[in-house]
């Protein structure tokens, strides 16, 4: 294998760890002592570009950019440097920046130790065969606890004590050695084919930009790619010539090639976002490689929600924000919905809830497009009569068969793995009984912290447990999950009925033992969303044809017998039953009319 000479100074690697505890920060610091930026240009949270990620404090998008290192010896070095999430639900992003690096930077907090997603990351890097240099960051706190980092290390993640580098990411203490470290402990680029000589390169994101279109994101496994030259992308088969090519630094910089073993950027004048897919391979139209690259795990959602705007005039701009989001979010499955209450939208899934709400977020923030997601749901298995040894996949309650063609319903179980201070663990151990969990198997990391392996609904997981766990443990908890198996359970249909009419927008599908409890707490919001109308108005939640819980929302009432001063009390009820009359005539032919905020309230509390 011809190797070219400058791959020898150049290292690909990331940042991994579990939600705060310091990827960002020794970004920053990382980027500072390269001097990649002014210093009177530094801020916090340097690559995490959207608003949202300052606000909440966490990383969303993979940031990668290109740093030029002078080592102690005085020989120069490029290291591309990609900043990952630390949240579960952003899990697949860590997935494709493990695909364009050799080595990974493995950041645990020296007060906190390892975390769920510690775990997670490293198992993740193993499999895609990186080489992982443990980080201890925080070290110059108080509460921090090096020997036991380095037990855990050592035990748990077999890795050599040698290797760990002490760092302190917020005043930079270590992370002149650490810089060091990389250039002797990740490797220099490499093939994965190793006899493969022409082009191949692999796209681990996408952006779009307003004035050129896509913007690619690659990382060249073998040949190079220049300007105004012929490439193809596999998947689709299409043809391109390539506009621009470019380093990622902290703004793109446009360059003539980019050859074996660098990470960069191309447009090639994409201007519709479905001819492009992340994970696929781009190669040379002329003399094209033999396969294309092995890309990363598919993505599977695991949350299910309706998305429409709020004002219906909005489609179509919802519709172009959509587009462009899934762009920039490989993770985004969506297909066209539409619903008898809120009109036409989208059926969207989503990593977990937080990915769910960011998504909001960015849609209202970034595109200016208010909109309303229904209740969160999962995928069941549902097995009919008429085809008992298939299933088909439901993931809206509205598109249930009726019950009486259902033989069984399966909904999807987790392997969820928690840690936690084990002062906290007969409350972590109550939660999950309470969500129908059944705990696996439970180990002592050391004196203080506790992993515990359960099997849990992903339907009672995607609500509120998160939250609940972080509460009950004041906060130390951490957890992770993955999918576990499909299990047959009592799954029904909930349906919420105003008037006797049943609104789809607010269906949803739950375990029997908890419809009750559940469909109750709507009502009752429901019931103080709904202004009062000139008859009574009955909300009913359904399972089938039983009413399983009902609230009443009275009638105003005109007081009819004002004009009476007294007389025969015969006046007074010729009057009243006029009236009774006059609403049930009223009611038989009125509609009540649910107003959007209803929706909206109701929707975002749940």
């Amino acid at each position: 294998m011809n190797t070219p000479s400058h791959i020898q100074h150049i290292r690909n690697f990331c940042i991994i760890a579990h939600i705060d505890h310091g990827k960002s920060t020794l970004s920053d610091r990382i980027i500072e002592k390269t001097r990649t930026v002014e210093q009177r240009k530094m801020k916090e949270q340097f690559l995490d570009s959207m608003d949202i990620e300052r606000e909440r404090g966490i990383t969303i998008k993979s940031a990668s950019v290109r740093i030029n290192y002078q080592a102690k010896n005085g020989t120069k070095y490029i290291f591309n440097l990609i900043d990952t999430p630390g949240h579960v639900d952003f899990n697949y992003e860590v997935s494709r920046s493990l695909a364009a690096c050799e080595g990974a930077l493995l950041v645990i907090d020296a007060t906190q130790g390892m975390r769920a997603q510690t775990l997670a990351n490293f198992f993740l890097a193993m499999e895609n065969n990186l080489s992982i240099l443990p980080v201890i960051n925080k070290i110059d706190l108080p509460a921090a606890d090096i020997p036991m980092v380095t037990k855990q290390i050592v035990n748990e993640l077999g890795l050599e004590e040698e290797s760990i580098v002490p760092i302190s990411a917020k005043s930079g203490i270590g992370v002149d050695d650490l810089l060091e470290k990389i250039i002797d402990f990740i490797p220099i680029p490499s093939r994965k084919e190793p006899q493969e000589e022409k082009l191949q390169a692999l796209i681990f994101d996408s952006f779009y930009d307003n004035f050129r279109g896509v913007v690619l994101c690659i990382r060249v496994f073998s040949g190079s790619i220049s300007e105004r030259e012929r490439v193809k992308l596999f998947f689709s088969g299409k043809e391109y010539i390539t506009e621009e090519v470019g380093h990622l630094k902290i703004e793109r910089v446009k360059c003539h090639q980019l050859t074996e073993g660098e990470v960069g950027y191309v447009m090639l004048g994409i201007r519709s976002i479905n001819e492009v897919r992340v994970g696929d391979t781009i190669t040379s139209a002329q003399s094209p490689c033999a396969k294309p690259l092995p890309g990363y795990r598919e993505v599977k959602p695991m949350v299910f929600s309706g998305v429409f705007p709020i004002d219906s005039n909005q489609y179509e701009d919802l519709q172009v924000a959509v587009d462009k989001l899934k762009l920039n979010d490989s993770s985004l499955y969506y297909e066209k919905d539409n619903s008898g209450a809120l009109g036409f939208g989208y059926r969207c899934g989503f990593l977990g809830l937080l990915h769910m709400e960011v998504f909001q977020e960015r849609i209202e923030r970034e595109f200016n497009v208010p909109v309303l997601l229904t209740s969160p749901s999962v995928r069941y298995r549902v097995y009919l009569k008429k085809d008992p040894e298939n299933y088909i996949v439901v993931d809206n309650p509205s598109k249930l068969p009726d019950p009486s063609n259902i033989i069984k319903i399966e909904e999807p179980y987790m392997s969820v793995n928690i840690i936690t201070p084990n002062t906290y663990l007969g409350n972590v151990m109550q939660l999950v009984q309470d969500r129908r969990g059944v705990q696996k198997n439970l180990r002592y990391l050391d004196q203080v912290q506790v992993e515990c392996t359960f099997e849990i609904p992903l339907g009672e997981v995607v609500f509120d447990f998160y939250d609940k766990l972080k509460s009950l443990s004041k906060g130390y908890a951490s957890m992770d999950y993955d999918l576990a198996d499909y299990r047959s359970n009592d799954i029904v249909k909930v349906e919420i009925l105003v008037n006797k009419e049943p609104v789809d927008a607010l269906s949803f599908m739950v375990h029997r033992e908890h419809a009750v409890h559940r469909s109750r707490s709507i009502l009752e919001k429901l019931k103080d969303e709904i202004p009062r109308h000139m008859f009574q108005i009955p909300l009913q939640a359904a399972i089938g044809s039983n009413i399983i819980a009902r609230q009443t929302i009275s009638a105003i009432r005109k007081d009819v017998t004002a004009k009476c001063y007294g007389g025969d009390i015969s006046r007074k009820r010729k009057l009243l039953e006029k009236q009774k009359e006059g609403k049930k005539k009223m009611k038989s032919f009125g509609s009540v009319s649910i107003p959007q905020t209803a929706f909206i309230n109701i929707l975002k509390d749940r």
